[in-house]
């Protein structure tokens, strides 16, 4: 196993490198200290042809002038609050609008703009790179001083594990994801809506026009949002239901994980044989087909952009949480600890 690392360019006069991980089996992820952004996965098909399985940029230029969010981390909410504002404790927090009159992942510059420092860790059967960050108290509106780590590290079983943990110094609110855009058939060679997608979830979020959940839950049941025995991403391009219609023709929604860290999240390619298992401690995955990618740029590779072509697979606390009194609180207090954890697992079948 090894760790290298490159130059990838700069933001101001401040370098990006590219950190390589690869195991014994040659797969390899690369990640950037810019928005701990996953640029490259190259996982193995069923004859063993290694492959990238994610969308990302050759130049950093594009990560900073294409608002697609490929691969990087979020904050310091994941998804949309309402009227870019929230309450704790009686007090008011206002924060930059930047889709309309809402707040999204983070505000202008979230935590996917922003250098990290970082450092290669080793394990025996592992190797990684740690990210810290300091988001300071006013950062994009949000109050407290955010210690954030973020580690990556790719394992002898074809394993990407991600920790993120947080502290603060003043009372706050902390919601982080990954971003990653997955694509199994390799190499964006094919769009992803024969990808097969099962989920243990029984209920999903019902968003309003502006992709804000409304907060009634919804049973999946008899819907184009019943994942639980597998379902090709297609059918909810084609689907009729008032929420594909709503997303764009396909998903940009919440789903409420019914078990954690057990398979709950599981996706197909079966032309390529390639499978990605997700289990994480996080209370919903948000999937988002890519709907709304644009088409006037490309990927790396010179792979055109277009609608359908990743999937995401965002493990967090249910979005706008700060105006649900019944969603799980993202508060963090002062002597409090955040911890997120999820896994990607590459086999084949």
């Amino acid at each position: 196993m090894k760790i290298t690392k490159q130059t990838f360019g700069e933001v101001g006069h401040e370098p990006v490198y590219a950190y390589t991980l690869e195991n014994d089996r040659g797969m390899r992820l690369t990640c950037l200290n810019l928005g701990c952004t996953v640029t490259e996965i190259l996982a193995p098909d069923r004859d063993g042809n290694l492959e990238n399985v994610v969308l990302g940029f050759d130049r950093v230029e594009d990560y900073l002038r294409r608002k697609t969010y490929f691969g990087a981390i979020i904050g310091r909410i994941a998804g949309r609050i309402r009227g870019a504002e929230f309450a704790l404790d009686g007090k008011t927090y206002t924060l930059p609008p930047n889709e309309g009159n809402n707040h999204l992942h983070g505000g202008i510059r979230g935590f996917h703009e922003r250098i990290w420092e970082a450092k290669p860790v080793e394990e025996k059967d592992a190797v990684g790179v740690e990210f810290t960050y300091l988001s300071k108290d006013g950062e994009e509106g949000y109050p407290g001083n955010l210690q954030v780590r973020a580690v990556y590290w790719l394992t002898n079983e074809n394993r990407w594990i991600q920790k993120i943990t947080a502290k603060t110094d003043k009372k706050t609110i902390v919601n982080l994801t990954n971003h990653s855009y997955f694509n199994l058939s390799g190499n964006g060679k094919d769009l992803i809506l024969d990808h097969e997608l099962t989920l243990k979830s029984d209920r999903f979020l019902e968003l309003d026009e502006e992709l804000l959940p409304t907060g009634k839950k919804l049973e999946v049941e008899g819907t184009p949002f019943d994942f639980r025995k597998g379902r090709k991403i297609f059918d909810g391009t084609v689907s009729r239901h008032p929420q594909n219609l709503l997303a764009g023709n396909g998903y940009d929604h919440p789903f409420l994980l019914s078990e954690n860290l057990n398979q709950e999240i599981v996706l197909r390619h079966r032309e390529s044989g390639r499978k990605l298992t997700v289990e994480t401690n996080q209370p919903c995955v948000v999937v988002y087909t890519s709907n709304a990618l644009g088409e006037d740029f490309a990927i790396q590779g010179g792979v055109p952009s277009r609608k359908y072509l990743g999937i995401c697979l965002e493990t967090q606390g249910l979005p706008d949480a700060v105006h649900h009194s019944d969603f799980p609180p993202v508060v963090l207090e002062p002597d409090g600890r955040y911890e997120a954890l999820t896994t990607y697992t590459f086999s084949t079948e």
